[in-house]
């Protein structure tokens, strides 16, 4: 049991900074942190991105760490996950309307979860917090301009809950929030006789906590309704930015730092509120219902000098609502233990894009969600299949329309390690 844990700790940590980068293409991410998170597995996102009031104790909850009380006592899941995704964009120009497909995809996150005691579970996994993917360039007098973004911001989690009295548990993460973003400006001329680079770079080393709780109570026989609750506090960010220069010219390259500033004081994150309503009956439907609502109108983002600053900050909400069905999960018919989801959401994202008239542009995106939880015979483990169509793009001036379609494959282990083997 000790070896397979510490065989799997260290290929979760071997991991770090693999996350959620590989799979973000949009020049949306090229504003502030890039695009969101919201620490969903393959099962919540085939479920529209809910789970702050879920705690079945067979699927890692990290968006509410009040969940890993549900946790039985001989109990060790292990949840990692992939994504795959297809971006078709267009966005009219001067010359007419320009369209673009991208494909994409990497390690979306991994978590694993385990019980300390009777009514106390804890769980640790690397989960990403913002991700940054961009790569397009113009035409420029004398030259071409172009521009390509990187890198993530990721949570490294070590999370604890308890349950004090039937029905309540609370519980907290406190995460290593890490990663570097690149925002990478090219020049070059025409003649050939040389090119710039300006790059600003952005690392994060510092903390992050997030609080949670949950109720739940039988309104029927075989009923139950749960509230969950979680809240982050707000905090200024630690870490370093700066802007690197590189210039060519005839075969000689020059390079210099600029701007080199902390990030106390200068950039930070707000407090997040997260709060859901559950229903499920017996084990085979479960109905939820969760909103998300971030203040970051009062978050700081100083930017670089030389470098406008073309985006400002608006709150965020999220609306979402999710369903799973299972037909009878201790039957002998395949069919009937398949977990079916359904899913929908509405994001009201942070960012408002200033456009040439000097007008604001609300970023929003919506999507409808779909997917499978197919049970590994003989075991307990759950393969899941997700599928999720959103459509992204700005209001009132749609700027670039962006539709995905993402396909999300995840395995929760399910194991009993800790059940003692009795000698006959």
């Amino acid at each position: 049991m000790i070896k397979k844990f510490v065989t799997i700790a260290l290929a979760a940590i071997a991991t770090l900074g693999a996350t959620a980068q590989n799979g973000t293409m949009t020049p949306y991410s090229r504003y502030a942190y890039g695009m969101l998170g919201d620490h969903a597995t393959s099962a919540q996102r085939a479920m529209g991105g809910v789970g702050y009031a879920m705690n079945s104790g067979r699927q890692i909850n990290v968006m509410n760490p009040a969940s890993y009380a549900a946790i039985d006592s001989l109990t060790f899941l292990f949840d990692i996950g992939l994504d795959l995704t297809s971006l078709h964009s267009s966005e009219m120009q001067a010359d007419g309307k320009v369209s673009e497909n991208q494909f994409g995809g990497g390690l979306a996150y991994v978590t694993m979860q385990f019980p300390i005691c009777k009514y106390v579970g804890a769980s640790v996994g690397l989960v990403p917090y913002s991700s940054v993917g961009y790569a397009f360039g113009s035409k420029i007098d004398n030259g071409i301009d172009s521009r390509q973004g990187s890198g993530s911001l990721n949570e490294f989690y070590l999370g604890v809950a308890g349950r004090p009295f039937r029905g309540f548990t609370i519980g907290a993460n406190i995460s290593y929030l890490f990663g570097t973003i690149l925002n990478d400006t090219y020049g070059y001329l025409s003649s050939g006789g040389g090119s710039s680079l300006f790059e600003n770079q952005m690392s994060v080393r510092d903390y992050h906590l997030n609080f949670g709780a949950q109720y739940s109570a039988r309104v029927g026989i075989r009923s139950r309704l749960t509230a969950g609750i979680t809240y982050s506090p707000s905090k200024t960010l630690l870490g370093t930015a700066q802007t690197v220069i590189v210039v060519n010219s005839n075969g000689d390259q020059t390079s210099e730092v600029a701007d080199h500033h902390r990030l106390k004081g200068n950039y930070s994150l707000p407090e997040t509120w997260g709060a859901g309503l559950n229903y499920s009956i017996d084990r085979k439907l479960q109905i939820e219902f969760d909103f998300t609502y971030q203040p970051w109108s009062k978050a700081k983002y100083r930017g670089y000098e030389n470098t406008p600053v073309t985006f400002r900050f608006a709150d965020r909400t999220k609306y979402a609502l999710g369903l799973e069905y299972i037909p009878n999960w201790r039957g002998n018919s395949y069919f009937g233990r398949i977990n079916y989801r359904l899913g929908g959401y509405f994001n009201n994202d942070y960012l408002e894009i200033l456009g040439r008239d000097g007008a604001d542009n609300r970023l929003r995106e919506y999507g409808i969600t779909a997917g499978f939880g197919f049970p590994v015979p003989t075991l307990k483990t759950v393969v899941n299949l997700g599928f999720e169509y959103k459509q992204r793009r700005a209001h009132p001036n749609p700027l670039i329309k962006e539709n995905y379609f993402n396909i999300t494959v995840g395995v929760n282990f399910n194991e009993m390690w800790f059940r003692q083997s009795k000698i006959y």
